[in-house]
């Protein structure tokens, strides 16, 4: 298994200023796994869910060349549940439910096939969860991506800069990089964050696109200015997603290759926003992906002489 991803499959709850959502399918490891199929032929996930997650839904799963041996099916109880509301300028927004459920008592079983695998994608989960998968694997991987957010450095700190110092690059937003570095200068707040362990950082920061830091070297890519921005939700997972599935398919990770692993994710996450929940990311053809990252490479290509 080239890819493992570790995280939530879950149903959400959605409101926008474009519509309303009662349930759909949702969570960090089916983003992830959606967008990192178009990359490669076949992936692994570790998650969990309950008997109320349809069949459909796995089947649809499967139709994208995503092993599902990681997915736990628990009999009797209920997928995991989150609920929100966006503001206006969408770059906000309020929970208004979250529901633990199989998520509360989730042990992590990674199947011996999936063992070996060189690139894992930690997506979004309790950090001791997350711990608890590197711990399992056997061997160390080419490459380890995690993603996090500003509730665990609430609440289970200590928990997330022990999995921080194991990885090899973290993705957050520029708030979180913020918080956990206590800098507000984001140059600053990577220099600090990366002494705890990655030796890689990406800052996303929104419609505002994202940072890529390595030891001496900054990448940066801007958001495609899309207009109509339907759902944010898991924008950011189907960018981890895109970001990790093209650095497997080529099997490079140098930074002049994550820098093209950047826009290939970015395009991938703004492709995500036009629909609700993972709707537009399930059926893309690769005419589209190479037409939209040709899209991102004209927002910045300029002649310039510098003899002026």
């Amino acid at each position: 298994m080239k890819l493992l991803s570790i995280g939530t499959v879950a149903f959400d709850a959605l409101e926008t200023p474009f519509g309303k959502r009662d349930k759909i399918v949702g969570g960090s490891c089916t983003y992830i796994a959606l967008s990192a199929s178009y990359f490669l032929k076949k992936s692994g996930i570790v998650s969990v869910v309950g008997d109320d997650f349809s069949k459909e839904m796995i089947d649809r799963l499967k139709q994208r060349n995503i092993d599902l041996e990681g997915l736990q099916i628990k009999e009797g109880e209920k997928t995991f549940f989150w609920s929100g509301k966006y503001h206006n300028d969408m770059n906000t927004r309020d929970t208004l439910d979250t529901q633990l459920n199989v998520l509360e008592n989730f042990d992590p079983i990674i199947p011996e096939a999936y063992q070996g695998a060189e690139y894992v994608m930690l997506g979004n989960l309790v950090p001791a969860i997350q711990n608890i998968v590197l711990d399992r694997l056997t061997t160390k991987p080419k490459l380890t991506v995690l993603d996090t957010m500003n509730l665990w450095m609430e609440v289970a700190l200590d928990d997330l800069k022990e999995v921080i110092s194991k990885i090899d690059l973290l993705t957050i937003n520029d708030e979180e990089a913020r918080l956990l570095s206590g800098e507000y200068s984001l140059r600053k707040a990577a220099k600090k964050i990366m002494t705890m362990g990655p030796k890689y950082l990406i800052i996303k920061k929104g419609e505002h696109g994202a940072l890529l830091f390595g030891e001496d070297e900054i990448f940066y890519t801007p958001a495609l200015p899309l207009e109509d921005v339907f759902d944010p939700t898991g924008a950011g997972d189907t960018f981890a997603g895109g970001f990790i599935g093209y650095l497997a398919s080529t099997d490079d990770i140098s930074f002049e290759n994550m820098k093209r692993a950047v826009v290939v994710g970015s395009a991938m996450a703004s492709f995500c926003v036009e629909k609700f929940g993972p709707e537009r990311i399930e059926d893309l053809s690769l005419a589209e992906i190479n037409s939209r990252v040709a899209e991102f490479k004209k927002l910045t290509d300029f002649n310039l002489d510098l003899s002026l």
